[in-house]
C-alpha cells in the first residue's frame, strides 16, 4: 500500500515532475495572452460607452433645439443610425468577453487537470486535451466576434464620414 504522501511511480525523477511543471505552464501562457484579449476588449467597449454618451448629448440638444422649432431630419437619423450601431457593436463586444472569460476558464482547467492526472492516474490523459481544444475554440470564436466589431466600427465611422459629405455642400450655401 503506498502512503500518502509518496510521490508517485512518473515523480521519482526530477524530469519527470519537469515535464508535468511544464505541460501546465502551457495553458498558463495561453491565459495569458486570453488576458490581454479581454483588455482590449473591455478598451473597446469602454470607447463604445463613451462614443454612445457624446451620441446622446447630440439628440439631447436636437430635441432641445426641435422644441425651439429647429429641427433638422437626416441629422437625427444619422444620430440614430450611429446610436444603433453603438448597440449593436456593445452585444457584440459582451460576447465577446464572455467567449474570453469561458477560454480562460477552460484553460486554467487544462491546467489544472494536467497536475492532478499526474498525481493521480493518466489513464484519463485525454481530459485536459478537451480542456484545451474546448479553451482554443473559445479564444477563436472571440477573435472571429472582435473581427466583426471592427468591422462595425469601420462601417460607423465611414457612414459618420458620409453623413459630413453631405452637410458640406449645404454649409457652404
Amino acid at each position: 500500500m503506498q502512503s500518502l504522501f509518496s510521490l508517485p511511480v512518473f515523480f521519482q525523477s526530477l524530469s519527470s515532475a519537469l515535464n508535468v511543471l511544464t505541460a501546465m505552464l502551457a495553458p498558463a501562457l495561453l491565459l495569458s495572452a486570453t488576458g490581454s484579449f479581454v483588455i482590449s476588449t473591455s478598451n473597446r467597449l469602454g470607447r463604445v460607452v463613451d462614443r454612445v454618451r457624446v451620441l446622446s448629448a447630440r439628440m439631447e440638444t436636437m430635441l432641445r433645439n426641435e422644441n425651439e422649432g429647429v429641427f433638422d431630419q437626416a441629422h437625427h437619423d444619422a444620430i440614430a443610425r450611429q446610436m444603433e450601431l453603438q448597440s449593436h457593436r456593445a452585444t457584440l463586444l459582451m460576447r465577446t468577453l464572455v467567449a474570453l472569460y469561458i477560454a480562460s476558464g477552460f484553460f486554467v482547467l487544462t491546467s489544472v487537470s494536467i497536475g492532478f492526472l499526474s498525481i493521480f492516474s493518466a489513464k484519463w490523459a485525454t481530459i485536459p486535451v478537451v480542456f484545451g481544444v474546448a479553451g482554443a475554440v473559445m479564444l477563436l470564436v472571440a477573435a472571429i466576434r472582435q473581427i466583426a466589431e471592427a468591422r462595425l466600427a469601420l462601417d460607423g465611422l465611414h457612414d459618420e464620414i458620409d453623413f459630413l459629405k453631405r452637410l458640406s455642400p449645404r454649409a457652404r450655401s
